[in-house]
């Protein structure tokens, strides 16, 4: 009778432990950040006037369309370019783009250019696998032409490595921000 109570005290004991194993816990949820601002400055690398393109939706995903910000960039110029993310919702402003650096391997900025001005866009920044990120780049301005866009988007857990294009690296779109520009 002895050592049916201490197997029945062993296997409620066992069962005890069991049922307090942390293995049922939900995997905590990344949420998806909120980005009302995207700046991308350009700094002619052969000193001069920065230019400045930025998209802000002061509502966030409410109603009011974003407001936005271009300039004219000077043709066949090499300008260093550095993308800002933040969420001026909160106050102060959250800079997402330390996150985006921070977990490189899970990002990339995309970039995409449609008129004739030709302009190109190399990457200055990698992960840790040496994969782009693109929140610092190089940009060729191209030759002059009127009505050229360049978009810009952010992807969570893009397809690394990829062809440099966000329709082949799938992930979800963080945010997107569209600007018309003239190259004089």
């Amino acid at each position: 009778m002895k050592t049916f109570k201490y197997l029945l005290l062993l296997f409620l004991s066992l069962g005890l432990f069991a049922s307090c194993s942390d293995d049922d816990d939900p995997d905590p949820v990344n949420e998806e950040e909120v980005i009302t601002t995207v700046t991308l400055t350009l700094s002619p690398q052969g000193g001069g006037t920065s230019v400045v393109f930025q998209s802000r939706d002061a509502d966030g995903d409410g109603p009011d369309a974003p407001v936005i910000l271009t300039g004219d960039l000077m043709a066949n110029t090499q300008y260093s370019g550095t993308v800002e993310f933040l969420n001026e919702l909160e106050t102060p402003a959250e800079d997402i783009t330390t996150e985006v650096l921070e977990e490189g391997d899970e990002h990339q900025v995309f970039y995409s250019f449609t008129g004739t001005a030709g302009s190109t866009i190399l990457y200055e920044d990698m992960d840790a696998d040496s994969n782009p990120i693109g929140v610092s780049v190089s940009l060729n301005s191209g030759v002059a032409a009127d009505n050229n866009t360049m978009t810009i988007v952010l992807r969570h857990e893009p397809t690394k490595p990829n062809n440099g294009t966000a329709a082949d690296a799938g992930g979800e779109t963080d945010v997107e921000a569209t600007f018309l520009y003239n190259v004089n």
